[in-house]
């Protein structure tokens, strides 16, 4: 995800707000696991426990979009991995 004109405590702010979203309307884990020191971008995990591997891929999928149509910036890059 990149943001232009955005500090690092305004990518904090930003992305604070963004994971809590997306923690509760998905009830997934997010965090931020990439590019800390890097005002410009963030890279986030979303992560679903599930038996059913459809039914989580389904969940993270639905995560992503909403990350795509919720931030204020554009998304370089998304790969999902099930375990």
């Amino acid at each position: 995800m990149r943001r232009r004109g955005v500090r690092r405590k305004g990518k904090r702010h930003v992305l604070k707000g963004l994971k809590e979203k997306v923690r509760a309307r998905f009830e997934v884990a997010v965090a931020e696991v990439d590019h800390h020191d890097v005002w410009q971008r963030a890279t986030l995990a979303v992560a679903c426990v599930s038996h059913d591997s459809r039914h989580a891929n389904e969940v993270v999928s639905k995560a992503m979009d909403f990350i795509e149509g919720n931030v204020d910036g554009y998304v370089s890059d998304i790969s999902v991995e099930i375990l």
